[in-house]
């Protein structure tokens, strides 16, 4: 039996679009290809009656299970894996994956996990922060000229999602830590390493970003940051323990 990608899993995420218009062709695209969930993010304009009128009536499902949200980390908070989409190449945006060679990655991972793939505002997309919360980034292939439309790139991104499939059977993954999980994991870390003066406590950032790719590259499972998250409050609570029993011996 063909194993294809679990399109039910797939969430379409547009960040901070500007005009209601995209949002309405974004959910008609994604309709197209079988995928329901839509996700707004802080949009500019969410003028219903003008995304109704682009998704037209074969995509107001979609529109009328749409979810809104203020910010992309609250968003993104009960993924399991993230995909962010970039035009840039190049800085904090090494590691980049085609459509179709992301749709190959997710096809596992998509039965027991939820997944977003995330679109940036269209004048400037994703900005370095934004794609610290993304597993992956993927870069659409161009001629000379790389700016897509909104509702172009989503379309492309949908339909090698929708094509992708094959004859032999797939392992499929177990669950992964989803962006709440793995963002607390991050801060609890970045506590214990500035308090045991691993890190710089002026600039923790610059170290937990290589963490992060790191990590990233792992794809932890969730038990995985529960086991990470254990260490690190065993390592507090030793800390604790040896400054107390310092103390205990001055008095002494």
């Amino acid at each position: 039996m063909a194993t294809k990608i679990n399109l039910e899993n797939i969430s379409i995420v547009l960040y901070r679009p500007r005009y209601p218009e995209n949002i309405g062709a974004a959910a008609r695209a994604m309709r197209n290809m079988g995928i329901e969930h839509l996700v707004v993010v802080d949009p500019q304009d969410c003028d219903l009656t003008r995304i109704c009128k682009m998704a037209t009536h074969a995509a107001l499902d979609v529109v009328e299970k749409m979810m809104v949200h203020d910010s992309l980390k609250q968003a993104l908070a009960d993924y399991d894996y993230v995909v962010g989409t970039t035009a840039r190449l190049g800085g904090q945006r090494k590691v980049i994956c085609s459509p179709s060679k992301m749709a190959e990655k997710l096809l596992p991972l998509s039965h027991q996990n939820c997944i977003a793939i995330v679109f940036g505002p269209e004048d400037r997309g994703l900005t370095n922060v934004d794609i610290r919360l993304c597993h992956m980034l993927v870069n659409i292939p161009t001629a000379e000229f790389s700016s897509l439309n909104l509702a172009q790139a989503v379309m492309i991104m949908c339909y090698e999602l929708f094509r992708y499939g094959t004859d032999e059977p797939q392992e499929v993954s177990p669950r992964l830590a989803n962006r709440h999980e793995l963002d607390a994991m991050y801060e609890q870390l970045k506590d214990v390493f500035v308090r045991i003066s691993f890190i710089h406590p002026d600039n923790p950032d610059y170290f937990m970003n290589n963490l992060r790719h790191f990590f990233t590259r792992l794809q932890l499972r969730a038990k995985e940051v529960s086991i990470i998250r254990g260490i690190c409050r065993q390592i507090d609570w030793y800390g604790k323990k040896c400054y107390q029993d310092g103390l205990q011996k001055k008095r002494d």
